[in-house]
């Protein structure tokens, strides 16, 4: 991608000199378990991390690092992760750009969400967010939140690398945000309140939707051009759009930590059902092709 660094948002938080705030000593959760238990917590607005116990690394009532004068501490960055940071930012500012016009044009008015940067745990309304959960949307306080080192495993872990497939992953969690607006969350939330047996099912098509209204973003971003005239996404892009959401499918998931592939128990889609409904939103730019709850 083509973007111009420098740029700021009142929409970006970032507390990445904080400490998380929640106590230690709970049970520690791993990957899967911790997606799950986000799901859950995020659908149902109960909050199941703190029901396990979930616990993080921070001591307790640990909080931003100060000097003798009481003074908060910048946190302690480097040049990459400031790169990262100003990119993330032109992503949301560009996103969020796409999406207001989209509502305008359906009458609508678009409310923005923000962006949390952290490190480690973070307290958020839908309970303590943790790095391991990956990023996640907290539709309980209109935020997403990223621990940057995410990349570094999207790349390494996942064999995503490329600023497209890290925009993929600001602009999947933005569309859990349109989910809000749009009512679509809620009533989700209802479905699977009132058929729980259906959660997962429920669950994939809610995640199937937020990966191709990050693919209408990126329709629109492919129309865009740079203040000297140069397209915004360059050659290849795509496929690493394509590459992410692939990488994410709970098929892969299963795969790479040995539990296996158990298409039932499923809450994000297969790699192959990730990579459609992004290329699907790609190609129309047009969030009513987005429906998944009728396919």
């Amino acid at each position: 991608m083509r973007w111009t660094p420098g740029g700021s948002s009142g929409d970006v938080e970032d507390r990445r000199g904080q400490g998380g705030g929640f106590g230690g000593g709970g049970m520690k959760m791993g990957l899967g378990g911790a997606a799950i238990l986000l799901v859950l917590s995020l659908l149902t607005g109960k909050n199941f991390f703190s029901v396990v116990g979930a616990g993080t690394d921070a001591a307790p009532g640990s909080g931003p690092t100060t000097d003798a004068d009481g003074n908060l501490v910048p946190a302690a960055t480097t040049p990459e992760e400031e790169k990262l940071k100003d990119f993330v930012t032109f992503v949301l500012n560009d996103a969020q750009g796409a999406w207001s016009t989209i509502f305008q044009q359906e009458g609508r008015t678009y409310e923005r969400a923000r962006l949390v940067l952290f490190r480690d745990a973070t307290q958020t309304a839908c309970g303590t967010g943790q790095t391991g959960m990956g990023p996640f949307y907290c539709p309980g306080d209109n935020r997403i939140y990223i621990d940057l080192g995410f990349y570094d495993e999207l790349r390494r872990r996942f064999g995503a690398p490329g600023d497209f497939a890290q925009a993929y992953v600001i602009t999947h969690e933005l569309g859990h945000h349109v989910q809000r607006l749009l009512g679509t969350e809620a009533r989700v939330r209802q479905a699977m309140e009132r058929n729980p047996d259906q959660a997962n099912a429920l669950s994939v098509r809610l995640e199937l939707q937020a990966d191709c209204y990050s693919g209408v973003w990126g329709h629109a971003a492919a129309q865009e051009k740079t203040t000297d005239g140069q397209p915004v996404l360059e050659q290849g892009d795509v496929e690493e759009g394509l590459t992410a959401a692939a990488a994410v499918g709970d098929d892969r998931i299963g795969q790479m930590t040995g539990q296996g592939v158990h298409p039932e128990a499923f809450t994000h889609g297969s790699s192959e059902q990730r990579a459609s409904w992004f290329k699907r939103g790609f190609q129309s730019g047009n969030p009513k092709d987005c429906d998944t709850f009728q396919q």
